[in-house]
């Protein structure tokens, strides 16, 4: 069994003890823990009914149906090669527009979240 590769998994560690590089890009655990708390809201309010995750090499992608047989309303989406420039994160619409962009999830998130109005 000594022969045998580990199984890779994002992040772990190889046979030298060193970190690998992941081989897919991931939500992280609060990351993930906030979209599904939003997702989680929206579903109660009925506007959502059903989601996918996708994890690709080169990022990993959150998309929100109204009903499953659908195109998505909404991906969310994590492209790590954008980190550095205009943001890892990004809200997409389902006619492929971007509708937020940035460096943190929580504010790029507000764009789907309804306004609220303070008396």
């Amino acid at each position: 069994m000594s022969d045998l590769d580990p199984i890779a998994f994002p992040g772990g560690r190889g046979r030298s003890g060193r970190p690998q590089a992941p081989s897919r890009v991931t939500f992280e655990r609060r990351e993930l823990d906030r979209i599904l708390n939003l997702y989680g809201r929206k579903v109660a309010a009925g506007e959502w009914r059903d989601y996918a995750i996708q994890f690709l090499k080169d990022r990993a992608v959150f998309a929100v149906f109204r009903r499953a047989a659908e195109m998505p309303l909404y991906r969310i989406v994590k492209d790590p090669a954008l980190t550095r420039r205009q943001g890892a994160f990004a809200v997409v619409a389902a006619s492929g527009r971007v509708l937020k962009r940035g460096h943190d999830l929580e504010r790029v998130l507000r764009t789907l979240e309804p306004l609220r109005v303070v008396n």
